[in-house]
């Protein structure tokens, strides 16, 4: 950041006093017009809601790989998600490691069984009919943490409210679902994981704390239906917005 000299009060070059109270302060300086009016077109808000009607917590991927121009996107498209004090607290691991991919598909599975075993009988059979992860195909796999300290951000909005950092991790995740879908890409997230187990497989810092592991890759196929629904496992309820 650059700033403007000022003179020493009544020294050599001092502004007159009128043209003194006439200057505005640095805050209050008008921005400039960016070069790109921010202003949304229909056609881009009829994109967008397509791209939420689209979104899918996709389990069913090709192993088509993704090019790194792609991914680079994705990546960009996470560094322009919202933060807290602008803290921007995610951390990213991409997986490729084949002995790292198993181990994160023995976490899964030791996890999903005791999931399974606390439902009652029929319950659990419906839940084993769930197809719950895409550890095994899945190109792209992602291992999401927050960094619960840092020191980006310098605390501002987290006093009171330090999950708000993990928060921001969420919607960061969020924005890089919509990027995904918005490639053609799917991504599915996992959480049926011991997070402290998946902390330790990654030799994260003790600062961070896991978040999600996502799979992401071309869907096998395209449904109109989401998975949870067609299975009758749990329909959409309305968002509960209450005015006072």
């Amino acid at each position: 950041m650059t700033m403007d000299p000022t003179p020493e009060k009544g020294g050599v070059g001092a502004a007159p006093a009128a043209e003194a109270a006439n200057s505005a302060p640095a805050a209050e300086v008008a921005l400039k017009a960016p070069a790109e009016a921010a202003v949304i077109t229909p056609a881009e808000t009829a994109a967008l809601a397509r791209i939420l009607r689209w979104r899918r917590d996709v389990r069913h991927f090709r192993a088509d790989p993704v090019d790194a121009a792609t991914l680079e996107r994705l990546r960009a498209a996470m560094d322009r998600a919202p933060s807290v004090g602008n803290a921007r607290p995610w951390r990213v691991m991409q997986v490729r490691d084949p002995a790292a991919r198993a181990a994160v598909r023995e976490n899964f599975a030791r996890c999903d069984a005791e999931a399974a075993a606390a439902y009652d009988d029929a319950r659990r059979r419906r839940y084993r009919a769930l197809k719950l992860a895409g550890l095994d195909v899945a190109p792209v796999q992602l291992a999401v943490f927050t960094e619960t300290a840092p020191t980006e951000g310098h605390g501002l909005g987290r006093r009171t409210m330090p999950h708000t950092l993990r928060q921001s991790t969420a919607m960061a995740i969020h924005t890089l679902w919509l990027a995904a879908r918005a490639e053609n890409l799917g991504l599915g997230m996992v959480s049926i994981l011991d997070p402290c187990a998946m902390r330790a497989l990654f030799d994260a810092p003790q600062s961070w704390v896991f978040e999600a592991y996502l799979c992401i890759g071309r869907a096998a196929f395209s449904d109109d239906t989401p998975l949870l629904h067609r299975a009758d496992w749990q329909r959409d309820t309305a968002t509960e917005w209450r005015v006072r």
